[in-house]
């Protein structure tokens, strides 16, 4: 394990030195309590020996200090509210040259930036490759959900930083979306969301946060969710047909496939017996694993979905 970081103010203290608030259109809540992030990259179980931690939105720094010091090497954090560079490059000096922010949007940040900046870390010579790439964040509620179907498509296309060899996510998503992203068939919060993260993902919940640990508190609780890519991906086709399949079926989610596809094409309940699914069954009911192989089906048909 690294050693502690040198003794820093508080980010307590430091949103208050640099007067930052939350930015409701921003989506920011803070976490403020440091057992509560040390706890969160304890349970990810990463592993850190030429690793490359991506930070998605690390704001004041608090979840920043726990990975730095649970011994990451190279960490690079992206941060799109540039009133946070003088506490990012506070901590950049801190590290030792471990860590670096860079102000950006994450959903159109160029990953070669980021895997270009993380090479560059660590004190010694810039790493020619990683073992293993974590993507970790709190991240705003208000844009999780494309965040995480975006790095999911990469993912699927082995794209970015999704080309590396080994990635895991360990994200923070409001409690409603983590129960929708680990959600299995049968269970209530099923929709599109499971499917896709399922296709490529063992999708697993580690921690639950409650409001009281942000500034300012939001309405809900929090949920961390850590997603690791399947050894043997259910996805058979394009993440893009999963997605358009699936949200053709959840729009509907209370009638029985049999009536959503008769209202689509009567023809097409055929492929539901090719796929061995139950056509009385509804949306939610049908494993990931069959979803995927009809997305296959339907793409190899050249099938156009409505």
């Amino acid at each position: 394990m690294a050693p502690k970081l040198p003794k820093l103010p508080s980010v307590r203290d430091l949103t208050r030195i640099y007067n930052l608030r939350a930015k409701q259109q921003l989506s920011q809540n803070f976490l403020m309590d440091k057992n509560i992030t040390d706890k969160i990259v304890g349970l990810a179980g990463l592993e850190l020996d030429n690793a490359l931690c991506v930070e998605v939105g690390p704001g004041p720094g608090l979840l920043t200090r726990s990975i730095l010091e649970h011994g990451a090497q190279r960490v690079v954090g992206v941060e799109k509210d540039p009133r946070f560079r003088p506490m990012l490059d506070q901590l950049q000096v801190a590290s030792g040259g471990r860590f670096q922010g860079i102000v950006g949007d994450m959903l159109a940040v160029d990953h070669a930036q980021i895997i270009d900046c993380g090479r560059r870390l660590g004190g010694g010579e810039p790493a020619a490759a990683f073992d293993s790439v974590h993507l970790i964040g709190n991240l705003p509620f208000s844009v999780a959900t494309p965040l995480l179907v975006q790095w999911l498509h990469q993912l699927a296309a082995r794209r970015g930083i999704f080309a590396q060899p080994s990635v895991s996510m360990t994200l923070m998503f409001q409690r409603e979306v983590g129960d929708r992203i680990t959600a299995i068939h049968s269970e209530p919060p099923r929709g599109r969301l499971s499917v896709l993260a399922q296709s490529v993902c063992d999708a697993f919940k580690i921690y639950n946060v409650p409001a009281s640990a942000f500034v300012p508190r939001p309405k809900v609780d929090a949920t961390v969710v850590q997603l690791r890519p399947l050894d043997r991906p259910l996805l058979k086709s394009s993440l893009a047909t999963v997605e358009h399949l699936t949200r053709v079926l959840f729009m509907k989610r209370r009638k029985m496939l049999a009536r959503i596809f008769k209202d689509w094409d009567p023809a097409h309940i055929a492929l539901l017996e090719a796929c061995e699914i139950d056509p009385t069954l509804r949306p939610q009911d049908v494993p990931t694993e069959k979803l995927c192989n009809l997305a296959q089906l339907i793409e190899q048909r050249g099938i156009a979905l409505p």
